[in-house]
């Protein structure tokens, strides 16, 4: 009772702002011309013209080789700015939870440990009031993922500016989820730690996945079993290639075992956490393992390893060769996954190596790199211009963004507050001048 308490005074207390309608469709062509086009492959064009139409880039490449644009279209001058792909946040909340410490608010996980059949699609709020805060830093998809226990369901990609989960959909249940379980606990808090301990659990806890994996498999077999079971039935696309199996995993000894587990089930896995990835950078590169780091704002997990061993974890993965992808676990915290790439910039990590770990990575390892993650002509219109380098806080500030061409709303709840109060005090700032 006492959270429906509080949530009924926060709505009552609380002004409610009108949520923002989504963008229309393109209705005409429009060309950016003259910004330098950070493509999301690696390459860069420094006087650069796109053209898009109908949602899809019709052109990109120099100036000096733009067509000419179709009568009727809109041309936007940007020289001096910055275009890029839409920023893709792997591994998030985001519209799963708008007020943590709200439990009404919060839809992210389910009882119970073994769930692969949960869908978090269907639980995507898209009049989520923290969406506008993340697109105004250039994220303008996401990987939603539900959370807990040792299999917490299915997630999906979304595009963030629609009218429900449906329009936004982008590609639904693409993956399945494995919290892979630690091989040591830590004793004491995080400062003051009383060392490690082995988990006396972990055998027995592999084994039960080891157990429910070959279930699942056994009943992939069978095309129309007499009785449905829903979880197995999620599980059918991992052992036919069309879903990915992300594995959650930090330590070195566990990511090594989690691995080598889903190559002996003839699973497409893709290794999330990966702290100690320095460490086992060679065997992920020969298994061919997919990366997606979530941790490179954190403080190392052993006392001997080098304090900014996490920021440099970029670098070192790049060098090995390996397809990686940087996350910021969370939802509002998505709003600083371009800060957090050029953190890695600073320790290291080439710029448009950098832009590549946000856009065309996480598009390949998602599977939609065939019309996201890059500007190339046939692909989604979905990019953003901004007025300088924006990995760097102090530059950063987007002028258009679009969405499969439609041009969306920028503003936000925090723009808005800002400006209430900025023009509240200098109201009283001028009245005591007087």
């Amino acid at each position: 009772m006492r959270y429906i308490y509080f949530v009924i005074c926060f709505l009552f207390f609380v002004k409610i702002d009108a949520q923002q309608t989504p963008a229309v469709e393109q209705d005409k062509p429009i060309a950016i011309i003259g910004a330098t086009a950070h493509i999301g492959n690696g390459s860069v064009i420094e006087n650069s013209v796109i053209i898009f139409e109908n949602g899809k880039i019709s052109f990109i490449g120099e100036a000096r080789n733009a067509p000419t644009l179709p009568d009727g279209g809109r041309e936007i001058k940007a020289g001096g700015k910055h275009l890029y792909p839409g920023f893709i946040a792997l591994e998030s909340s985001l519209g799963l939870i708008e007020i943590g410490a709200v439990r009404a608010t919060r839809d992210v996980r389910e009882l119970g440990y073994l769930n692969p059949s949960l869908r978090s699609i269907i639980a995507f709020n898209t009049d989520s009031k923290v969406i506008p805060t993340v697109r105004s830093n250039g994220v303008l998809l996401a990987h939603i993922v539900p959370a807990g226990g040792t299999m917490p369901g299915q997630s999906s990609v979304v595009q963030l500016d629609a009218w429900n989960w449906e329009d936004a959909a982008v590609s639904t249940d693409c993956g399945v989820h494995l919290n892979w379980p630690s091989s040591y606990r830590r004793l004491g808090w995080w400062a003051e730690s009383a060392g490690i301990k082995p988990n006396e659990n972990y055998e027995k806890e592999v084994s039960k996945i080891k157990m429910f994996f070959e279930e699942a498999k056994a009943y992939s077999t069978t095309s129309d079993p007499k009785q449905k079971n829903l979880k197995f039935e999620a599980m059918r696309g991992l052992f036919d290639g069309t879903k990915k199996l992300y594995i959650n995993s930090r330590q070195a000894k566990s990511m090594m075992a989690a691995c080598l587990f889903a190559k002996e089930m003839n699973l497409n896995p893709v290794l999330v956490g990966a702290d100690d990835g320095w460490l086992i950078a060679d065997f992920l590169k020969e298994q061919n393992i997919d990366v997606i780091l979530s941790a490179s704002h954190s403080l190392p997990d052993r006392k001997e390893d080098d304090i900014d061993i996490t920021y440099k974890l970029p670098k070192i993965l790049h060098d090995a060769g390996l397809n990686f992808a940087l996350s910021n676990p969370g939802y509002y915290e998505q709003r600083n996954l371009p800060f957090q790439a050029g953190h890695a910039v600073g320790f290291g990590l080439p710029y448009e190596a950098a832009i590549k770990s946000i856009t065309l990575n996480p598009a390949k390892i998602l599977g939609i790199d065939n019309n996201y993650g890059s500007l190339e002509k046939g692909k989604s219109a979905t990019l953003f211009i901004s007025e300088g380098d924006v990995l760097d806080m102090r530059t950063s500030q987007l002028l258009e963004a679009y969405i499969d061409g439609r041009k969306i709303d920028l503003d936000n709840k925090q723009s808005v507050l800002y400006r209430k109060f900025a023009k509240k005090y200098e109201s009283q700032k001028a009245s005591k001048k007087e």
